[in-house]
């Protein structure tokens, strides 16, 4: 009897409709040695009928088990196939699930390529009730490249992050050898399985293929186990999973990997429970407490140091069950940017709030000082606006009240106060908004208290089919600030307030009520439905009639109507009218579009040739592109559109010459007319462009539209044969587009070396006196580059150093600038005011680099460009092997070849900033090496030559 290759395990319970589909997504495989064994959980409809007759329809390929009882979870259906399953391997399927075409066969190959126990692919979750189609790649940094693992030592991350079984094809044998089943009668199975399977693996391999679909209801009705958070009981099951993972990765000795289970814990599971606790009984909470602080007990306390603050915030405060103060954390981890705490302040630091300050561990914790808000415009923080009361006359008014929070009392007790309450239709349709004057509005300490009533049934008209949901929201004027904010729920009962009469203005026959909700993140919404007899017929004709033929009409009238007004202003109808309407239009001679780090900055070599072509007197026309809501720090005189803008795109259609430091969209391209001059905006220590893996890793389709975007330069900026080797290299770029010309935006500091050797005085300039330096400090530049996550998401800048230690120890003798990539930002506490300096917010580090007597880096492009002063850098590597090896690799061993110390910690780099004159004589020559090197054709003459070669000669 012939032995298939695989055994797909389909295990099914009440799902008759959907399960023929996940068969068929296995029977319909490229391997054709696949089998099907359905397993029904005693299902109560027609499931185990549906499975035996796709077993009569399949012989040989589907067969068809049924357990005598139900079992209440996936484990004991699964455990049944893997003892039925006769296959070589054996794969698991949800029956409301379906596989990827290519998936049996892509997982066997790498398992017979590899000699591997477990093979494991990448998961997409599709989520069925969203209209655009959304779909999501479930830890796709994890699957970048394909990687064979002699233990799962190598790479935690795949135990602590994909604990998912369905993604993963296993050898039958090693499921058996090693005696893996599935727990049973207990919830979140898979996180078991998944560990021990992972652990128990002679060899373990990764591809980066899709495998699995995992479909997702949101707004399902009957939510799915793991998403019934509001019962203790689905709490009780996390935690006895995860304390018999704990159990096993500790009679492993898998202690690193514990740790970073722990700081994914406070990081995910912990966090989807605590998002709902606003809405739960106090009984709950309570419970839920005993439970968490329990195990919390156990966490490596290294885990705290992975997580948000917020998510750090939360975990202390429920092991101190501070039921206020955490219920406002859980809000604004749940709502991504609120500020819901007043906040307190003391000795110079900020905190979340004022409890638990006597404890130590509790001032590290809810220090929150970095986060800036004290410093930051008040009116850009989203602050938290929770309802205090809620009443209604049982017919169209409601009267609120609420409380928005005052951080640190920033809203002055004098400041005048006003308000209005925005009802504002969730589609924008037709009609934006309605409004009410909030009568009362006062200070009261920590918060501003305002209420107010409003007759929404007489006032607000919604259409009344397509505008359905609308969103509260606060708009508060206080001073010369002004503040929107959502109102969140709170603890008021909404389950017994009315809903209003409302009279849309297509008809009431489709509804005719407004009922207030709690959207998923806690705010007050409020959605149409009907009541009156008429409407509710209505609606159930509707709802039959939707069903029909002719409903299929409508709704595809209906969708290409509403998709082609959303589509007016949509990427992809800007990106169609740009090539199919603008590019038709002439080239304007003497156009130039200037853009810098996708138009955040006005800076770097672009600025530097539009300020040389001004000099020059070119003939030119100037348009600059700009990001953000408005334009700062951009030349007057120059035309300014906003990125992605009409008048941008039409600005790129037509302009004789195009020139950036990054790249324009990706999406548009270059017509023959234009010639394209990118200045790029550093010299390579990280792998780039092609030379990336997960650029390799990457489908021929990505390669090609990066390959093509790359193809529009028509000229790219070196500064060496470094750039050549590396960067051109990564870019695929042929030796005749290469400029050797510098870069234009280290002419000032050539020319500054050079004014400095001739006179052989620093001369600072207007620069240091706008800052406030004290001419008797030494003026040192901090300028690290940014890091980012395994899949490429950019970290918050957090400082590798106590500021105020540097500042106590170093702070009589010079003055630390401080300039994060324009990827971060920072901010610094009130203690260091004078001695550390915030200069992030200057656009342009040309000026900076030239005033500072010294730079302090890690891995940052400028340090080839500081280089051109010849004066004195320090290397503060404190992750140097981590960034050095990480998925994109550098060009050269920065240890090898660095022109000042390389340091690894805060009290190094606080001692070589100590012996900051000994360092510089002992580098010299170092130095010298490194500018011959990265910075040969930095001559002082970049933007003269790019100008006079493009700009001055056109005008002959």
């Amino acid at each position: 009897m012939h032995v298939p290759d695989v055994s797909v395990v389909v295990i099914v319970y009440n799902d008759a409709e959907r399960l023929p589909t996940a068969v068929r997504s296995v029977l319909d495989q490229t391997l054709s040695g696949v089998e099907v064994v359905i397993v029904d959980d005693c299902s109560k409809d027609r499931s185990y009928e549906i499975a035996r007759e796709l077993e009569a329809a399949n012989p040989g390929r589907v067969r068809a088990f049924r357990l005598p009882e139900n079992s209440g979870g996936c484990g004991a259906p699964r455990n049944h196939g893997i003892q039925q399953a006769t296959g070589t391997y054996v794969m698991f399927l949800d029956s409301d699930d379906v596989l990827e075409r290519n998936a049996c066969r892509n997982m066997l190959a790498a398992a017979e390529r590899t000699g591997s126990d477990l093979v494991s692919g990448m998961c997409v979750r599709v989520h069925l009730d969203n209209r655009w189609g959304k779909t999501t790649e479930w830890y796709p940094w994890i699957y970048a490249r394909t990687r064979t693992l002699e233990s799962i030592t190598e790479y935690p991350d795949l135990l602590v992050y994909d604990t998912l079984s369905t993604n993963k094809c296993y050898r039958r044998s090693f499921l058996l050898e090693q005696g893996l089943e599935f727990p049973v009668g207990i919830h979140y199975e898979d996180l078991l399985f998944s560990a021990q399977a992972y652990v128990a693996a002679r060899r373990i391999t990764l591809i980066p293929n899709h495998v699995y679909y995992w479909n997702v209801v949101e707004k399902a009705a009957a939510k799915s186990i793991s998403n019934r958070r509001h019962e203790i009981a689905n709490f009780v099951h996390r935690m006895e999973i995860h304390r018999r993972v704990d159990e096993l990765l500790a009679a492993k000795g898998h202690t690193a990997i514990k740790s970073a289970k722990d700081a994914k814990f406070l990081k995910h599971d912990l966090v989807l429970h605590l998002r709902d606790l606003p809405l739960l009984s106090d009984a709950y909470r309570q419970e839920f407490a005993r439970l968490a602080n329990g195990y919390l007990a156990g966490i490596d306390p290294d885990a705290y140091e992975h997580v948000t603050h917020l998510q750090a915030i939360c975990a202390y405060l429920l092991g101190k069950e501070d039921w206020k103060n955490l219920l406002a954390a859980a809000d604004a981890m749940t709502n991504k940017g609120r500020l819901s705490s007043p906040l307190a302040e003391r000795d110079g630091r900020v905190y979340w709030c004022a409890g638990h300050l006597d404890d130590a561990e509790g001032r590290r914790i809810l220090d929150v000082t970095d986060q800036g808000f004290h410093t930051a415009p008040l009116s850009s923080l989203a602050l938290g606006n929770r309802l205090t009361s809620y009443e209604d006359d049982g017919r169209g008014t409601v009267t609120l009240s609420g409380a928005v929070v005052n951080p640190l009392g920033r809203i002055a007790e004098d400041a005048p106060l006003s308000a209005s309450l925005e009802f504002r239709a969730r589609r924008q349709i037709g009609v934006r908004s309605f409004s009410f004057p909030v009568a009362t509005v006062r200070h009261a300490g920590d918060t501003i208290e305002w209420s107010t009533t409003a007759d929404v049934g007489g006032t607000v008209r919604p259409l009344g089919i397509i505008d359905a949901v609308w969103d509260v929201r606060l708009k508060l004027t206080a001073g010369g600030n002004r503040m929107t904010t959502r109102v969140s729920v709170g603890g008021v009962d909404l389950d017994s307030a009315a809903r209003l009469r409302v009279r849309p203005r297509l008809t009431r026959l489709v509804s005719d009520r407004f009922e207030p909700e709690m959207t998923k993140k806690g705010n007050l919404s409020y959605v149409l439905t009907a009541e009156g007899p008429a409407a509710v017929r209505t609606q159930s004709l509707i709802s039959s009639a939707m069903h029909g033929r002719t409903a299929g009409v409508v709704k595809r009238s209906l969708r290409r109507a509403l998709k082609a007004r959303r589509n007016i202003g949509s990427g992809e109808q800007k990106v169609k009218v740009y090539h199919e309407v603008f590019s038709k239009l002439p080239v304007k001679k003497g156009t130039v579009v200037f853009e810098s780090h996708m138009g955040k900055q006005y800076s770097d070599s672009p600025k530097a040739i539009y300020e040389e072509l001004v000099r020059q007197n070119a003939p030119f026309e100037a348009i600059w592109s700009y990001a953000g809501a408005k334009p700062t720090g951009f030349p007057k005189e120059a035309t300014l559109v906003k990125r992605w803008s009409w008048q941008y795109l039409r600005a790129l259609a037509q302009a004789e010459y195009w020139v950036d430091n990054q790249g324009f969209p990706l999406a548009l391209s270059k017509r023959p007319g234009t010639t394209y001059i990118q200045t790029w905006h550093g010299s390579a220590l990280k792998r780039m462009g092609f030379h990336e893996p997960r650029t390799k890793a990457q489908g021929k389709p990505a390669q090609d539209r990066f390959q093509a975007a790359v193809n529009r330069f028509d000229h790219f900026l070196v500064r060496s044969e470094h750039d050549v080797r590396t960067l051109a290299k990564g870019f695929r770029l042929r030796d005749e587009v290469l400029l050797r010309t510098g870069y234009p935006r280290n002419d000032a500091l050539v020319e500054a070396h050079r004014a400095e050797a001739d006179s052989g005085e620093r001369v600072r300039g207007p620069l240091a006196a706008e800052l406030g330096l004290d001419p008797g400090k030494r003026v040192l530049l901090y300028a690290p580059t940014f890091r980012a996550t395994a899949d490429g998401a950019v970290e918050g800048f957090e400082f590798p150093f106590d500021v105020e230690e540097f500042a106590d120890r170093l702070g009589d003798r010079c003055t630390l600038l401080v300039r994060t990539h324009y990827l971060n930002s920072v901010s610094l506490p009130p203690s260091v005011a004078g001695r550390v300096i915030d200069v992030s917010r200057h656009h342009d580090i040309t000026p900076l680099l030239a005033l500072a007597d010294g730079l302090i880096t890690d891995y940052s492009s400028v340090m080839f460009d500081y280089a051109v002063l010849d004066r004195p850098m320090i290397f503060f590597a404190y992750d140097y092997e981590k960034y050095r090896t990480d998925i994109r690799g550098t060009y050269f061993d920065l240890k090898d070849k660095a022109p000042g110390p390389v340091v690894a910690t805060a009290d190094e780099l606080m001692q070589a900033v100590a012996a900051f004159d000994e360092a510089d004589a002992k580098y010299a020559e170092a130095r010298q090496r490194f500018l011959a090197e990265f910075g040969e054709y930095d001559r002082g003459d970049a933007a003269r030559q790019i100008v006079e070669k493009f700009f001055t000669r056109s005008a002959k």
